[in-house]
């Protein structure tokens, strides 16, 4: 039984994006046969979008007799694009998932700057769904330990970040929560585990620092331009351990899964530079650069009796304690 065309049952919508992607990336004229074939349509079809393309959108097509096929004229084919915005089905779909990913995330963040995007997506979707109702109810996102953040500071710590400008703010550490004045170069905005933190370069103590947006103040964007930190130095000092306000690694990390939970850790991504093998006896051992311990003894712990801290043993002694202090809560 003949296998049935890849684009069966593409609609004209897709078949006209689809020729436009591959007249506009041919550098020479693709062959009607080919075209009839990819599209999964007749000669007459061809034809027909060939005429759409030209007549109504304005593409640049230029027609070969030998053999018979179609390209964009070479000095016009880089500048011509389709008007508006075309996506094929697998792009709708992803639109669909950011759509809701942009209404659920977080506590109404950016819910007023955002809100003119937001209808706009909304738009294209009723737009390209003819009449079919999308059932967005089958994509879930669910926020988990998202801390209220104030929409002002975080537009504020935007903005500095995008226009290449110092910002000043107040700030409570999580830690100590000592009320500080910082004036930094921000960086970079990550969001991390359902909240945003900057990385930014601290004036008053010439060094790089990480501060959870959520615990900023007073925000304020000043005139001085901030000072650009080369991306290859962020990453070590920001990114070569483990967590979010990590540090450069004071040491590795060794922790040994049990074979029940062994299955799992083995396909999770701790950090880009972990190490990871499975024993004889079926358990897993992790190991992963690490400078500041607690987020990853949070992680460590939250999988009970099936991970045990095996090196260093500084570790594993703050893990120890960490065990007896919870259990003396429950005496």
């Amino acid at each position: 039984m003949p296998r049935a065309p890849h684009n069966a049952g593409m609609d004209r919508y897709e078949r006209i994006l689809a020729l436009h992607r591959q007249l506009k990336a041919a550098r020479y004229p693709v062959p009607l046969k080919r075209l009839m074939d990819d599209l999964a349509c007749s000669r007459a079809t061809v034809y027909r979008d060939i005429a759409f393309l030209r007549d109504a959108l304005g593409a640049p097509i230029d027609k070969s007799s030998d053999p018979e096929g179609f390209h964009y004229a070479p000095e016009e084919a880089e500048r011509f694009e389709l008007p508006g915005l075309w996506l094929n089905s697998e792009e709708l779909h992803a639109l669909l998932a950011a759509q809701q990913l942009l209404a659920r995330t977080g506590p109404g963040i950016l819910s007023e700057a955002l809100a003119p995007l937001q209808t706009r997506i909304e738009s294209l979707l009723s737009e390209q769904a003819r009449g079919k109702r999308w059932p967005l109810e089958r994509i879930r996102v669910t926020a988990s330990g998202t801390r209220r953040l104030d929409q002002a500071s975080f537009r504020t710590v935007a903005t500095a970040v995008l226009d290449r400008q110092q910002l000043a703010f107040d700030y409570r550490a999580r830690s100590t929560d000592a009320p500080t004045r910082r004036r930094v170069s921000p960086q970079r905005l990550t969001h991390y585990r359902d909240n945003w933190y900057l990385d930014a370069f601290d004036h008053e103590r010439d060094a790089l620092r990480s501060f959870a947006v959520d615990r900023m103040r007073n925000a304020r964007v000043l005139d001085e331009a901030a000072r650009d930190v080369p991306e290859a130095e962020l990453d070590a000092q920001l990114a070569s351990s483990y967590g979010i306000f990590s540090g450069p690694p004071k040491g590795w990390a060794v922790i040994r899964f049990s074979p029940h939970a062994a299955r799992w850790v083995a396909d999770e991504h701790w950090h880009s530079k972990q190490e990871g093998r499975f024993l004889p006896d079926g358990s897993f051992e992790l190991r992963l650069p690490y400078s500041n311990p607690r987020e990853l003894l949070m992680d460590v712990l939250r999988y009970g009796p099936d991970a045990e801290v095996m090196e260093p043993a500084s570790l594993r002694s703050e893990a120890k304690i960490l065990l007896k202090l919870a259990v003396a809560g429950y005496e």
